[in-house]
């Protein structure tokens, strides 16, 4: 491959890396752990979204899919935990070290909107 095709094809890439990140920004949401609450307790989401959920209390806290999907380790204050929902469904959490603590998230399809 000869330098400018080189160039351009590296541009190409960094600009397909820059474009997904930028749309996959748009498409995180957060749910704040704090008061022994996951908040909000229940959030709608498209498919290919990025849940962040971030410990705000001073007890550390998880986050564990009833079905067994995902587990996070316990979350200090301050620290986080994400995860992609690529298939519609609603997925039912908890707290593993306080089940009284609960949430969903409801994942519809993506709509392909344009502009």
């Amino acid at each position: 491959m000869s330098k400018p095709a080189f160039a351009i094809a590296s541009a190409l890439a960094f600009v397909g890396v820059l474009v997904a990140s930028i749309s996959h920004a748009g498409n995180e949401r957060t749910i704040d752990i704090g008061d022994f609450v996951f908040a909000p307790s229940e959030i709608r989401v498209e498919t290919g979204a990025r849940i962040v959920f971030v410990n705000h209390d001073d007890t550390p806290h998880n986050v564990v899919d009833r079905n067994g999907a995902f587990r996070s380790k316990a979350l200090d204050t301050g620290e986080s935990f994400s995860i992609v929902f690529d298939k519609p469904g609603e997925i039912t959490y908890f707290c593993g070290l306080h089940p009284q603590m609960t949430g969903k998230v409801i994942v519809t399809p993506r709509s392909d909107r344009q502009g």
